[in-house]
């Protein structure tokens, strides 16, 4: 119940995922309104359950506010659902704030994680995936939280986009390993004992070159970069099509730059990728954007699939006790208080 068009682009999604068969599909809503948008496009043959919930959490609720009045919301049924083992994982697109509440709290974090972090996928001129791990899941952070971010970061690369030994960047001001802060400067010592592919220091024109596969930043500096990069996606896409519209003359160079502004479009799509896992909870959590579309749904069916078919929860666990990451929790970091604050 979370995009701007609830439920529509969620149903439609789901039907796709079902008839691709990414997954077996659970929906999570208000029945008798899935059950119609489902009559709706006659997909009763295709096996997706329903599950009532009779409550929906919006943009404009508290996150803290929403958590405790709204027990019964589409997203603390699913993140029962995931808790009690009846799915794998849970889809959402809408109050990122409230879904990333409920599933500290419902679901728990693994064993070796103080903070989850969101990981967002962005495509390179090399023609392969960059994962920029944390945007937006904690906007303070300390070493630790990067160090930990790094090996979740490198085990979902891993997992999959199937690289075997992923590079992992720490951004930065510059290269050089005395650049940054406090925060960046700590964090790099610890990310080079790591054992992994750490080349070091990256800065932002690094998220989309392909120098590396996976960045590390905390949730601050991360999210500023995604909705910059969502901007500025979107102010190229608009001048490149007003561009060719009013330059080609010839149907045949229309059509063939047509067809080139497409591939263009398809490589910068966030629709593409689905959504971003909440790396560092139990079960399986994609947090999708607000605009999603059916398409970006059944991406995030099909990587919330992946995700749990590659057990990379107990991957990650594995990797932070053999890099001897030990938890650090503190008054803050106890989720039921940090969700007061979200």
């Amino acid at each position: 119940m979370g995009t701007d068009n609830a439920p529509q682009a969620e149903v439609e999604g789901a039907i796709l995922a079902a008839r691709e068969r990414h997954a077996e599909v659970v929906l999570v809503g208000p029945q008798p309104l899935l059950e119609r948008e489902l009559e709706r496009h006659r997909a009763r043959n295709l096996g997706i359950e329903v599950v009532h919930a009779s409550e929906a959490i919006t943009m404009e609720d508290a996150a803290a506010k929403a958590f405790r009045r709204k027990r019964d919301s589409s997203i603390r049924v699913a993140a029962r659902l995931v808790r009690e083992g009846k799915a794998d994982g849970l889809i959402s697109a809408g109050n990122t704030g409230a879904v990333m509440a409920t599933v500290k709290i419902v679901l728990g974090a693994l064993e070796g994680v103080d903070r989850p972090a969101l990981a967002a996928v962005f495509p390179t001129s090399q023609g392969k995936a960059a994962v920029l791990v944390d945007v937006g899941a904690n906007v303070d952070c300390k070493p630790q939280h990067l160090e930990q971010f790094a090996v979740m970061g490198e085990i979902y690369y891993r997992m999959i986009f199937g690289v075997e030994r992923p590079r992992v960047g720490l951004l930065s001001i510059g290269e050089e390993d005395h650049k940054g802060n406090d925060l960046t400067r700590e964090a790099f010592h610890l990310l080079k004992r790591l054992p992994l592919n750490f080349v070091g220091n990256v800065e932002g024109r690094d998220l989309y070159n392909g120098r590396v596969e996976v960045i590390v930043c905390d949730g601050f500096i991360g999210n500023v970069a995604l909705k910059i990069s969502e901007g500025l996606i979107e102010a190229v896409s608009s001048l490149l099509k007003e561009a060719l519209s009013s330059t080609l003359s010839s149907k045949v160079g229309y059509v063939l730059s047509r067809k080139a502004f497409q591939n263009f479009k398809k490589r910068v799509d966030y629709s593409e990728y689905g959504g971003a896992p909440l790396l560092g909870v139990r079960g399986v959590t994609i947090i999708c954007h607000g605009g999603s579309n059916a398409k970006a749904i059944k991406n995030a069916v099909r990587v919330a699939a992946e995700f749990a078919e590659g057990r990379v929860n107990e991957k990650i666990e594995h990797e932070l006790r053999r890099a001897r990451l030990e938890p650090r929790h503190t008054k803050q970091e106890d989720p039921r208080s940090e969700v007061a604050e979200v």
